[in-house]
């Protein structure tokens, strides 16, 4: 058990929400600024996916997610990388040079001083053999205190750590159908049939216990996604009703290479997607109607402010292309 740190349905569910131009906000993209939030929150972080490319493009995000952690009034507390952390081969395990060139320098601690809770992506499985466990076994093996944090393949984050508002539960969607569908491997790159069921173990018992008034379950794969990559069939018949069994208020996650958000008819839960970090971005595909969909790179910014958990998705220019909030009793209205 990890540390505790305190087919799809999609074409025939209906999207319920409308733009904001429609609701009579007449807002544009870009209008509220990382420095301007509605009062004083208590917790802010960031959030990135799909960013481990060591491109140019990972390269210019980064800096654009700089310039934004620079500019916040209440400063971040802390970031989610939301998997795909390392595409390509990765030599030298521990003592690779890209946990400098593509982690350490890419985000300096300098500007993001905080920790840096990670979870696995299908290409942290499969683009470097048993590099899945190099990066759980990374923070361990330094000398030296690093922002890099993966306690397990499966953790709890309470935050604030005192009085929190936010449970997250940060889970590893590797699963061997998702997987094999996506590479075709003869050589497993995904985690073991008794990992899963020991992660889904876990998850119960976490929602079964006392939580935040706010719970956020985070994972690579997209339940429901309206990219190239589509809906995730294994996660929307065995994960999907435990979402809403539990009331989780939102599902965080990357895979698409894009940014989006999703509220399905019936459904508690909020769908966001942020894998702009830097890998190639998706063709996207016919979206459910009034789907809020961004084929930009970017990056997500979470804030507590007035009992509301916010999401902004922030484009490759630095502008809020879309925000929306939502509150305990999972109301929620689009505010960009």
């Amino acid at each position: 058990m990890p540390p505790n740190l305190n087919i799809s349905r999609r074409r025939l569910l209906k999207t319920l929400f409308c733009s904001s131009a429609a609701m009579g906000l007449n807002l544009r993209a870009g209008e509220i600024s990382s420095a301007t939030p509605a009062s004083a929150s208590p917790l802010d972080l960031l959030a990135l996916g799909d960013f481990g490319t060591s491109d140019e493009s990972q390269k210019q995000l980064a800096q654009t997610l700089a310039g934004y952690a620079t500019a916040m009034k209440n400063k971040a507390q802390g970031m989610f990388l939301l998997g795909d952390n390392f595409y390509h081969p990765m030599p030298g395990g521990f003592l690779s040079p890209r946990w400098k060139t593509d982690f350490s320098d890419m985000y300096p601690a300098s500007i993001f001083p905080f920790p840096c809770w990670a979870i696995l992506g299908n290409h942290d499985y499969h683009d470097t053999p048993g590099n899945e466990k190099i990066q759980l076994g990374y923070q361990a093996s330094r000398e030296h205190k690093t922002r890099w944090t993966m306690p397990g393949k499966y953790y709890r984050l309470d935050l604030p750590v005192k009085n929190p508002m936010v449970t997250f539960l940060m889970i590893d969607t590797d699963w061997e159908s998702i997987n094999n569908r996506i590479h075709g491997n003869q050589v497993a790159c995904w985690m073991s049939a008794e990992e899963k069921t020991g992660q889904m173990l876990w998850l119960e018992k976490q929602f079964t216990s006392k939580r935040a008034p706010f719970t956020v379950v985070v994972g690579h794969h997209p339940v429901y996604s309206d990219g190239s990559h589509g809906d995730t069939p294994e996660l929307v018949q065995e994960l999907g009703p435990i979402l809403e069994k539990h009331a989780v208020h939102l599902y965080l996650c990357g895979h698409d290479h894009d940014l989006q958000h999703l509220e399905l008819e019936g459904l508690k839960t909020s769908f966001v997607i942020s894998g702009g970090g830097g890998a190639p971005l998706c063709k996207n595909t016919e979206a459910r109607k009034g789907s809020v969909m961004n084929a930009t790179h970017g990056f997500s910014h979470l804030f507590i402010s007035e009992k509301r958990l916010h999401v902004r998705h922030i484009d490759s220019s630095g502008k809020v292309c879309h925000a929306f909030s939502k509150g305990v009793e999972h109301d929620w209205k689009i505010e960009i």
